[in-house]
């Protein structure tokens, strides 16, 4: 069974998120929360709440020993950039983009539940 936790409007690019998010890829939630709190990124921050919010629902709705679980998938997409402008000599400007980021992550204790299928049409 999984359980999973979204952060979104993150202000750190996505590109930056990346980075810490490879350091934990399908690794036990306990590794992964350790290996955060050493991890000197500032985005390690985020992704150490949002594995433990994916926890903590896991444990919470699903009934889940918190030592069992593992990260499933973890992915960081693009959120908006806010435009802003920075004066420059000669009363000029240049653009500042300010990139934001979602964070997504699934925990799972591995067992999987059978999904039915709704609608589907035999072919014969």
């Amino acid at each position: 069974m999984e359980a999973r936790a979204v952060t979104k409007y993150i202000g750190i690019s996505a590109t930056k998120m990346r980075y810490v998010v490879e350091l934990v890829k399908n690794k036990k939630v306990e590794d992964a929360v350790n290996l955060l709190a050493l991890t000197p990124r500032y985005a390690a921050v985020y992704v150490k709440k949002a594995i433990q919010s994916a926890a903590a629902n896991a444990s919470n709705n699903l009934k889940i020993k918190e030592d069992d679980l593992f990260i499933s998938k973890i992915y960081v997409t693009q959120g908006p950039t806010q435009k802003r402008f920075r004066p420059r000599a000669r009363g000029r400007a240049d653009r500042e983009r300010k990139r934001s980021s979602h964070l997504y992550v699934w925990v799972s204790d591995g067992k999987t539940e059978e999904v039915k299928k709704i609608g589907s049409k035999s072919k014969s």
